[in-house]
């Protein structure tokens, strides 16, 4: 295990390091996720091993550490990842993100473009989280930070259900409280404007079921590839890890790929 101090008063990003050949390969998790669990599986598939892999985890998530003076933006997030990446001597990294993980991905690239050479998004977030929450979802933005604090946090739990509170319940409570309202708040530029202009490789999976994201054929316009990934929900690494690997794989090694070959268990959308 590895870290480096990414704030004024030295609190520290940690991740687990998987040496191998450059470029490295960032993974990067989602709300209320830490990597190396989320990660840990498809680093190891025979397909995406031998880069030098770091499975990091976001401040105050996981084996980091949970500052609560810390504001928790999507882009006090990227910039605490790139202070990470320039400690641990990265550029260029091809970076996977799952969820808000994508989001910060994004803000990374925007923000910070020398330390990205490829995103792969795995069903990420791209637009602000309704109002309502919806099932399948936290429900933290509908208290107050003082209410989450006092008693939101133990109705989370039964919300998510085991397998998600298993590592949310990792997390610093000021951290996953600002971390979901600003995701859900959104940026400006939003985070689709960011993802259109940047200039790397880019390519979405999403699960087949689902139906394309938003505005696909925007998408599509600004050179993002979009692959759907059959037999999953969210958690796409998880659900179907064959078809996974095989659509990160043919991302990190020609971007457009998908479309001009069929892949075991996935299909471009």
């Amino acid at each position: 295990m590895r870290h480096a101090p990414v704030t004024p008063n030295g609190d520290l990003i940690r991740w687990v390091e998987i040496p191998g050949a450059e470029p490295t390969r960032l993974y990067l998790h989602g709300l209320g996720a830490t990597s190396p669990v989320y990660w840990a599986a498809a680093a190891a598939h025979p397909l995406l091993t031998g880069r030098r892999s770091l499975l990091l985890d976001l401040i105050g998530f996981g084996i980091s550490d949970h500052p609560t003076d810390f504001d928790y933006t999507l882009e006090a997030h990227a910039d605490a990842v790139a202070a990470a990446l320039e400690a641990a001597d990265v550029t260029g990294a091809e970076v996977v993100a799952h969820s808000l993980g994508g989001a910060v991905a994004i803000l990374l690239a925007a923000r910070h473009p020398r330390l990205v050479s490829n995103l792969v998004l795995v069903d990420s977030v791209l637009d602000p989280a309704p109002a309502v929450p919806v099932p399948g979802s936290s429900g933290i933005t509908a208290y107050t930070e003082e209410e989450f604090l006092e008693y939101g946090w133990e109705r989370t739990e039964e919300r998510v259900g085991p397998v998600w509170w298993s590592t949310m319940r990792l997390a610093g409570r000021e951290a996953l409280y600002r971390t979901t309202v600003h995701r859900a708040q959104g940026t400006a530029p939003t985070l689709r404007e960011h993802l259109a202009g940047l200039s790397v490789p880019r390519t979405c999976l999403h699960p087949a079921a689902d139906g394309e994201p938003a505005d696909a054929a925007g998408l599509r316009a600004s050179g993002v590839t979009l692959r759907a990934i059959p037999d999953c929900g969210h958690n796409i690494m998880f659900d179907n890890p064959e078809a996974f690997a095989h659509a990160v794989a043919d991302a990190l090694n020609g971007g457009d790929a998908p479309q001009r070959r069929s892949l075991p268990g996935s299909q471009p959308s």
